[in-house]
């Protein structure tokens, strides 16, 4: 299941049922969990650490020390969780001292040439799409699917069940929810079809709705409309994970 003309070191932690193909190197302090499959002339840096049934397509570069002029060396890792799909080109970055991880979680897919860098934190059932480029430290939240050629700054957070238009350029929190597309980015209504595909209820749809007419069509600013949802929207998960998100918010959320 290890090809020959790999290298792997003896230091390394292989699983079970691994496969390693031509060329690629798996360098020391690696854990590779059961399943995993490591194509041709990809790359396992130190200090990373992959979950079971992983696929590293060719040429993909995980767990690269971080492209950050404060680095000096220190012991950081790359942690990634079961069932992800790394295609071709991909590169993850390990963390910094700021954070000490970049994590990715389980099941998702990052397609050819994306790049996260260091000390991201990536849930889990999350897309994204051909060339995304993450910057240091941005939060995706759980199921979100971003559009190829996306640009996306430095500490910025991206809510859960978003779907973000293709080629767009991030530098505002996208809240939980959500479709936002547009230049400058910008809420462009709630992203009914893939919560109803995730079996979300009308009930809740309607619910997620509401809050986001008061946050952005009911003509008051954020603070008040925080508080009219507050009094107005009976308390649930949906409600609160949106105002819980937009409270916490450093960068300000997107407008419409």
């Amino acid at each position: 299941m290890i090809s020959p003309l790999a290298f792997v070191h003896p230091e390394a932690k292989i699983g079970e049922n691994v496969e390693i193909g031509p060329f690629a190197v798996i360098n020391k302090n690696v854990i590779i969990g059961d399943g995993c499959v490591i194509d041709s002339n990809a790359t396992i840096c130190e200090f990373t650490q992959l979950g079971k049934n992983c696929h590293v397509f060719p040429s993909a570069v995980i767990g690269a020390i971080p492209q950050d002029l404060k680095f000096h060396g220190e012991e950081t890792w790359t942690i990634i969780g079961d069932n992800n799909v790394l295609r071709e080109f991909v590169t993850v970055h390990r963390g910094t001292f700021s954070k000490g991880k970049t994590v990715i979680g389980n099941n998702n897919l990052i397609m050819a040439y994306c790049h996260v860098a260091h000390d991201c934190c990536l849930g889990n059932n999350i897309i994204m799409s051909n060339t995304t480029q993450l910057a240091g430290e941005v939060v995706v939240d759980d199921f979100a699917i971003i559009g190829g050629g996306t640009l996306v700054h430095q500490f910025s957070h991206i809510g859960g069940h978003v779907m973000i238009q293709g080629g767009s350029k991030i530098n505002k929190d996208i809240p939980p929810y959500i479709i936002a597309a547009r230049e400058p980015i910008a809420y462009c209504g709630v992203n009914s079809v893939g919560l109803n595909r995730r079996g979300f209820t009308p009930e809740q749809i309607h619910t997620i709705q509401e809050v986001y007419r008061m946050l952005y069509q009911a003509g008051m600013n954020t603070t008040q409309a925080i508080a009219a949802i507050e009094a107005q929207v009976p308390a649930c998960t949906e409600r609160d994970t949106i105002l819980e998100f937009v409270k916490a918010s450093t960068r300000g959320v997107v407008r419409a």
